[in-house]
């Protein structure tokens, strides 16, 4: 996935919950910044979560803190905010009937001479998405001279850190085969304290960017061959996820395929997307 937000599962009973004026007011500023639409019912949740930056800072209560974020005219709090308003839930092999398909393509369009791929994965969380990909990619197209690049954004800068180290923990692979565990990742440690580190394969072929996908057009150019958009726009409302999909349409080849979460339709929102499959659209 993609980052988004959930419900208040996790927070603390003894966080206080902010009146209905801070809420709306983060709230406006989160949709204004991200695109994020919070929906009522979400206080507990924002509150929760904005207590995090009150105990970094010292801040006594969320207005303070509202305001804060507001005057810093770097932008870094916002951030900050951000960070800890995004849900990051992901897997490697995600809805693999994605990547059975991306595999089936990538093997058509390398037999027919294809020789330059580009893919965008557009949120791509701790980034076990992005280096699904790779995977995918290299078994279907076993030529290491062939010229493929993946652009792997996210609006959380703490967890393109993540993507960037590329470490996960053994319970993380558990959806990754064992043949590609061993082919793509070194073991460091030993049992349950033991953790996979991605190999310089995939990660040379991945470049990880900040990216807010609520303010298109950007600066990509394109043209790409598939865009993995999975499980962020069920956040967005139905304007942002118009402009993000005529910005993807933009980008996207003709022939070019993008895929969405199984949980998220296009009806009524690009004209110039197909639905081939569920959750997988043709760009005419």
């Amino acid at each position: 996935m993609a980052s988004g937000v959930s419900g208040g599962r996790g927070h603390s009973t003894c966080v206080r919950i902010m009146d209905q004026t801070t809420f709306r007011d983060f709230k406006e500023l989160i949709y204004e910044r991200s695109g994020i639409s919070l929906q009522a019912g979400k206080e507990a949740m924002v509150s929760a979560r904005v207590a995090k930056r009150l105990r970094a800072l010292g801040m006594p209560d969320s207005r303070t803190y509202l305001q804060y974020v507001r005057r810093d005219k770097s932008g870094e709090e916002l951030v900050q905010l951000l960070n800890v308003i995004s849900t990051n839930v992901t897997s490697f092999f995600r809805e693999p009937d994605h990547f059975d398909f991306f595999s089936e393509v990538i093997s058509k369009w390398s037999s027919e001479g294809q020789r330059r791929f580009r893919f965008w994965s557009a949120a791509s969380s701790t980034g076990e998405e992005p280096y699904t990909i790779a995977m995918t990619f290299l078994e279907a197209v076993k030529d290491a001279k062939v010229d493929m690049r993946i652009l792997a954004t996210d609006i959380s800068t703490r967890v393109l850190e993540r993507c960037v180290v590329g470490q996960y923990e053994k319970r993380s692979l558990e959806t990754v085969p064992k043949a590609l565990k061993a082919r793509y990742f070194d073991k460091e440690g030993r049992g349950e304290d033991a953790v996979y580190r991605a190999k310089s394969i995939l990660k040379d072929r991945i470049v990880f960017k900040r990216l807010n996908l609520s303010k298109p057009p950007f600066p990509m150019k394109g043209p790409l061959d598939v865009v993995f958009c999975r499980n962020v726009m069920i956040y967005f409302d139905k304007e942002v996820r118009k402009n993000l999909l005529e910005e993807i349409s933009r980008l996207l080849r003709p022939g070019g395929y993008l895929m969405v979460g199984h949980s998220e339709n296009l009806v009524g929102l690009s004209m110039h997307l197909e639905v081939v499959r569920p959750s997988i659209y043709l760009k005419r």
